[in-house]
């Protein structure tokens, strides 16, 4: 769906943003919480160090407020416009699908974040 060489493909197959060959996490996508986020150490194709300075993923946190608020207003919006659900309830269906998204959010905020510092470079 994505041509190798965007910062699409590297963000959809979670993969590194210099060489998009090697993975960037560690393990493939888990519920379990002390695995969501283990990333590797460097990329085992073009060794590019994954954390570029202490505490360089904090910055990650902005990418997951905007990708939390995005999907409470587009489940707000389904669940009063689509379902007629009334007040509480709207805030019930978004605690609930920000709670079940939450690892994949983790997850795509951390490779959003690198892929807007690192560029593809082809061999």
């Amino acid at each position: 769906m994505f041509k190798k060489g965007t910062k699409m493909y590297s963000i959809a197959n979670s993969k590194c943003p210099r060489c998009q060959e090697g993975a960037f996490f560690k393990h493939s996508f888990t519920f379990h919480p002390a695995k969501i986020t283990q990333l590797h150490e460097n990329c085992s194709k073009c060794n590019l160090r994954y954390m570029m300075e202490p505490s360089f993923f904090f910055g990650a946190m902005y990418v997951n407020y905007g990708i939390t608020v995005a999907l409470s207003i587009a489940t707000f919006t389904i669940a009063t416009l689509l379902f007629n659900l009334i007040l509480l309830e709207s805030f019930a269906a978004i605690i609930g699908v920000l709670l079940i998204l939450a690892p994949l959010n983790l997850r795509l905020s951390r490779i959003i974040w690198i892929n807007m510092f690192v560029s593809y470079k082809e061999k």
